[in-house]
């Protein structure tokens, strides 16, 4: 990661079970993606060559390069509803400034929010004359 330091994020219980599957069938050692032939484990460009493989099987044209899957992961989570501060923790960040930027990025659910007119009592209101 940027500044060398370790990210860390979420595991869905989804993606462990497709990791286990593949760990069954593929048997990776040491590496759990290593390099196809030689001993090492899965350099940046390879990974940045799959994803632009990924994204176009996908149909997406889209720019943006890998670290747009970072930047989708948060506004995922800030869509629904993930307070800044764990979302500070998950991205590591040291200034919340930086994860305000995140909150930027999402679209408001405009369409889900309730007005607080909508939540007058109607008793007691009269028409207009």
């Amino acid at each position: 990661g940027k500044g060398r330091k370790d990210r860390y994020t979420l595991l869905s219980r989804r993606l462990l079970e497709e990791l286990r599957q593949y760990v069954r069938i593929y048997r990776p050692t040491p590496w759990l993606f290593p390099q196809r032939r030689t001993p090492a484990p899965l350099d940046a460009s390879s990974a940045l060559r799959i994803y632009h493989l990924a994204k176009a099987r996908a149909g997406i044209r889209k720019a943006g390069g890998i670290h747009a899957l970072r930047h989708a992961f948060a506004t995922h989570l800030v869509e629904s509803g993930t307070d800044l501060a764990t979302l500070q923790t998950l991205l590591g960040h040291r200034c919340i400034k930086t994860t305000m930027r995140y909150v930027h990025l999402s679209r408001p659910q405009a369409t889900e929010r309730v007005s607080p007119l909508d939540q007058l009592p109607l008793d007691g209101l009269t028409s207009a004359p």
